[in-house]
């Protein structure tokens, strides 16, 4: 075999292949094959080859020929491997697809893989189906009938669409500090303590936590996102009640911009984010004041993703809250820190969405208008 196929390496294809040694970023069979490579290069027996790297003999003579019959990139390639004959035509494949999307037999919540089998077996002329043929059948087609996901399915109707080109219109505008557009939610969350003290991180070694933690409650965060500036404020709270509601809506309007006309607020319709929470905490003239320089854009129901802030949430959970803080004064520290440096960063969120894509991607929202136009 050392005769047949010999190999003769040039420097750049040496060198290609030490390359991807010292990397140690290929996979374990590419890394196996250049070293069959140098090797045989080097001019070690197949025997002696097969013993250092951990192959057999024929695997050995198999890279050489590859190799010598075609290049180093045909060398270290995965070798086409043929397949058995497929278990399912293309028609039975179809089916399997149909029935996985069809109801569930009476009695039973889901289809599963010995359910399905069953079926094809009663559909078909196979005598029997594998489970696994119907997993792979199934994965191919992205397909897993036994899983269900919860979602909120939103009415679109005529209020709807009003709601959100509303709120999409406002944040097309050009930033006016006369009338800021800010948008406004609140989101709750655990205060969690550790039960014994983590290990710090050293070279080789992870930092390490116990599995078992306390809960110390929770704390509600108000969070405050301009839609044309890099401003956003979080206030922590105890609750989130009206009266909370209420004096967020002060400080927006006293505090953060207390030099703006109209300030448009964009927020979603949880019962305490009326113009009634105002009256209900304080007195008839000052609700009247506050409301005066306050101006709500609600988003439609189901559809918080139009609310800007969702996607500062996101960030504020991953960059700051991802770990465990046990009491609401370290959280405000924390909070108050992050918010100081993604302010001083000039952090903006890139909204894309627009009134104009919003009428080409939902057209069918709103057919009646998509004909009249």
């Amino acid at each position: 075999m050392n005769v047949r196929y010999r190999v003769e390496l040039s420097q750049a294809e040496r060198e290609q292949l030490n390359a991807m040694l010292a990397g140690g970023k290929a996979a374990v069979r590419k890394i196996k094959r250049a070293q069959i490579l140098l090797a045989a290069d080097a001019g070690a027996r197949d025997e002696d080859i097969a013993a250092h790297v951990g192959v057999g003999e024929s695997t050995v003579y198999r890279i050489k020929r590859r190799f010598v019959e075609g290049n180093v990139e045909a060398a270290l390639s995965e070798e086409p491997r043929p397949g058995g004959e497929r278990k399912l035509s293309g028609k039975e494949e179809a089916l399997l697809v149909a029935t996985a999307c069809a109801k569930p037999p009476q009695g039973r919540a889901r289809w599963t893989l010995e359910l399905l089998s069953e079926k094809i077996v009663e559909l078909t002329d196979h005598a029997n189906v594998s489970r696994e043929t119907v997993r792979r059948r199934l994965a191919e087609n992205d397909l897993k009938p036994w899983r269900q996901k919860m979602w909120c399915i939103p009415q679109v109707d005529g209020t709807y669409v009003a709601r959100m080109e509303d709120v999409l219109d406002l944040y097309a505008e050009a930033a006016d500090p006369r009338h800021p557009v800010v948008c406004f939610d609140e989101s709750p969350t655990q205060l969690i303590g550790e039960v014994r003290e983590p290990v710090p991180a050293k070279p080789g070694q992870l930092a390490r936590y116990d599995c078992e933690y306390r809960r110390n409650g929770t704390a509600n965060l108000f969070v405050f996102l301009d839609a044309h500036q890099p401003w956003r404020k979080v206030k922590v709270t105890e609750q989130r009640t009206c009266r909370d509601f209420a004096e967020c809506m002060r400080d927006l309007v006293d505090l953060h911009y207390p030099r703006a006309e109209k300030i448009r607020v964009v927020l979603d319709n949880l019962s305490t984010h009326t113009p009634g929470a105002l009256y209900e905490t304080f007195t008839a003239p000052e609700a009247h004041r506050l409301l005066g320089r306050l101006e709500f854009h609600y988003t439609p129901k189901h559809a918080s993703w139009l609310n800007m802030v969702e996607i500062e949430i996101g960030v504020l959970r991953g960059q700051c809250l991802d770990r465990r803080i046990d009491n609401a004064e370290q959280l405000t520290r924390e909070i108050a820190a992050w918010e100081q440096q993604r302010n001083a960063a000039g952090a903006r969120i890139n909204w894309m969405f627009t009134t104009d894509r919003a009428r080409a991607k939902l057209a069918r929202a709103y057919p009646q208008t998509a004909k009249k136009s």
